[in-house]
């Protein structure tokens, strides 16, 4: 063995404490076995790793010297998207306008504490499918169960939140929206399955591997939720609404169209601009709303746009603009689907919040609510009897008690946004951390150069009410 140089210990020393430093925060000192490895690297070489450098072929030197960078750069990859921070971006509206269509987002991970991956073996910086391939990009083996590393703190009341969609856990490839649960729920199980032209193949995805999703956690565990005419309220008090908060309304004008400028400045984009006439056959909808044909017996123009409350109030004070109606609730399909429960989009529970360690007494409400907390997340059996008793795990059962924390999220363009309203809880193994900048912005309405990026959103922010 050659005499070890200087350069050599210092090396040593400095990845032998990161990776030690990791290993206990990884609460496993087994891994630390990985230090003989380190050691062999720098000072034994019994196993001759970079054998590949005394290669006399210029050609094979060179290509096996790319082939060395970048399985370094995509591993340094793999590890920073695991344990460190994540890009993501927004693609739908459901967070406007706190986040909007095309911000690009760093999400940290050590805001909550990192997952230690479920499914180890998969392609980096890819979600569940490898593009152009149009395969899985991960391996279904090895499968780890849920372990959450010590991060800097907890889901708040009022974080904005990426987590794993739950609902996404089995999936419908050919419709993926609405989710599989709905499907089944509006055509049934035999259908779904026995129709693969119309659904597609239908496939498991481990918690890690379903689409990820972004909202505001507006209930933690514990808490006690009700919606009223769009009001939050949180164990029976008012909360306050976030500054952004938008609703759908319809907007009547006296016949003058909204211009583009008028539209930038009430902050609505294109594809959110509806517009009602006689001609576009909404006649029962319009009078169902309330609205009357003018004297020529044909509606005036009508508008259905997003606005929050600044927008609205600027919207009112436009002379043009003859009345301002908010969009009625008609949303009965809200979660739990499986019981008539009379909740609906704005006007929602009251519900209870699954706490870990906390205990429900059973009864078919409190099943509705909470059988895909027990079933789907928490991986027990559950049998109801015909003559109304329950089993769980073969055993009779009046009572449940939560393994997991929960969470009620939901989009700030209320009335647009697909949420815990419609698909339940989060649980706390569905968390992947915490938006905490946007490092870019595009508005898909202008072109690049043109107003294209928005300059005012970079490097600000991403987690504010």
């Amino acid at each position: 063995m050659k005499k070890i140089t200087k350069k050599q210990w210092i090396s040593f020393s400095i990845w032998a404490v990161l990776y030690t430093l990791f290993s206990v925060w990884m609460e496993n000192l087994w891994l630390l076995f990985g230090l003989i490895v380190l050691a062999d690297i720098y000072f034994t070489r019994f196993i001759p790793w970079r054998i590949w450098k005394k290669s006399k072929n210029r050609r094979v030197y060179e290509m096996l010297e790319w082939v060395d960078d970048i399985l370094f750069a995509l591993i340094a990859v793999y590890l920073i998207n695991l344990f460190v921070f994540q890009n993501y971006q927004i693609p739908s509206s459901s967070l406007e306008k706190t986040l909007l269509v095309g911000d690009y987002l760093y999400v940290s991970k050590l805001s909550f504490g990192p997952r230690v991956p479920n499914t180890p073996l998969s392609f980096p910086l890819v979600q569940h499918t490898l593009p152009l391939l149009n395969c899985k990009s991960y391996l279904d083996w090895p499968q780890w169960g849920y372990k959450r590393l010590k991060g800097f703190g907890t889901v708040a009341r009022n974080d904005i939140v990426v987590f794993n969609f739950p609902a996404g856990d089995t999936v419908a490839l050919r419709m993926q929206n609405p989710d599989f649960h709905t499907h089944v729920h509006q055509y049934g199980r035999e259908a779904v399955y026995s129709h693969p032209e119309i659904f597609g193949e239908i496939i498991y995805r481990p918690v890690d591997k379903r689409e990820n999703y972004v909202k505001r956690c507006v209930g933690i565990p514990g808490d006690s939720l009700l919606l009223r005419e769009n009001q939050l309220y949180i164990n029976g008090e008012k909360m306050t609404n976030p500054e952004n908060m938008q609703l759908n309304y319809y907007v009547e004008t006296d016949g003058t169209p909204i211009t583009e400028e008028q539209f930038r400045a009430l902050d609505v984009s294109k594809a959110d601009r509806i517009l009602y006439s006689a001609e576009t056959g909404n006649y029962n909808m319009l009078t169902y709303m309330g609205f009357k044909p003018n004297e020529t017996g044909r509606f005036n123009l009508i508008y259905h746009l997003p606005l929050t409350e600044k927008s609205l109030a600027l919207a009112q004070k436009m002379s043009f603009v003859k009345q301002i109606k908010v969009e009625q609730d008609i949303w009965s399909d809200v979660y739990p689907i499986e019981y008539e429960t009379g909740w609906q989009r704005d006007n929602y529970g009251p519900i209870w919040i699954p706490k870990k360690g906390a205990t429900v007494e059973l009864n078919p409400l409190n099943l509705a609510i909470y059988t895909r907390c027990i079933v789907n997340y928490e991986h027990n059996t559950l049998q109801t009897l015909p003559d109304g008793s329950i089993l769980i795990n073969g055993k009779a059962a009046t009572t449940y008690t939560f393994k997991y924390d929960y969470y009620f999220m939901m989009g700030d363009n209320r009335h647009n946004s697909a949420d815990s309203r419609m698909w339940g809880f989060v649980p706390e193994d569905h968390v992947v951390g915490k938006p905490v900048m946007i490092w870019l912005s595009i508005d898909k309405d202008r072109k690049l150069f043109n107003g294209g990026i928005r300059w005012h959103r970079m490097f600000r922010m991403a987690n504010k009410g």
